[in-house]
């Protein structure tokens, strides 16, 4: 979480923990593994934090996903986000910010919300609290599908219009997120920007 102790060590912290613990598993349900993954990492986070001083207050938000045949699970806490690109570009990802709850409430448009003070506020995360209240998801993938795993550093600098058009007229899959990051550094590039994006019709998972 930028802005709060040590936010660099819990987000490695945080994707360390949940690759280890998917890697020595034989849990064979997705959800309960990741599930059981990300609050492994919020137990240790906490930990680590009542441990160091300086680490008081850290956490960090995470995405995770996972390809099985034509199917991707999908869980996140935060407002880092996964879109599901097939030509057209959806958020599968619900934002936990306060400016998201202002949306569903009525009280904000989508546009006002990218602009907001607020925008950055948000109202989950690992580390932040002893009980973590992960969000699911499953959707089935169709072919030729890709998949674009993110921190709001992008997706505050570029819009979901733009990022569908990068996506659509990007032929290199690899060159991609450059393009992304350029995009949202060019806009202003005001956080650190993550971007990863997965084409499971091309054996990678």
């Amino acid at each position: 979480m930028g802005g709060h102790n040590a936010g660099d060590f819990a987000s490695r912290y945080a994707v360390n923990t949940v690759k280890g613990f998917i890697a020595e598993s034989r849990e064979k349900n997705p959800v309960k593994l990741i599930d059981e993954a990300i609050k492994l990492a919020n137990r240790g986070i906490r930990r680590e934090a009542s441990e160091h001083e300086a680490m008081l207050g850290m956490g960090t938000t995470i995405v995770v996903t996972t390809v099985i045949g034509n199917y991707a699970y999908t869980a996140n806490v935060g407002d880092s986000r996964l879109y599901l690109f097939d030509g057209t570009l959806t958020q599968i990802t619900k934002d936990h910010s306060l400016v998201e709850e202002m949306v569903r409430l009525g009280e904000l448009t989508r546009e006002e919300a990218r602009t907001h003070p607020d925008r950055n506020i948000i109202t989950r995360a690992v580390g932040a609290a002893e009980d973590i209240d992960i969000d699911f998801f499953d959707y089935q993938l169709s072919p030729d599908a890709m998949i674009l795993m993110c921190t709001d550093g992008l997706t505050n600098m570029v819009d979901d219009r733009e990022i569908r058009r990068i996506l659509s007229t990007s032929a290199e899959i690899g060159e991609t997120p450059k393009i992304l990051v350029n995009e949202a550094n060019e806009n202003g590039g005001k956080d650190n920007i993550a971007v990863l994006i997965i084409s499971p019709d091309a054996d990678e998972v």
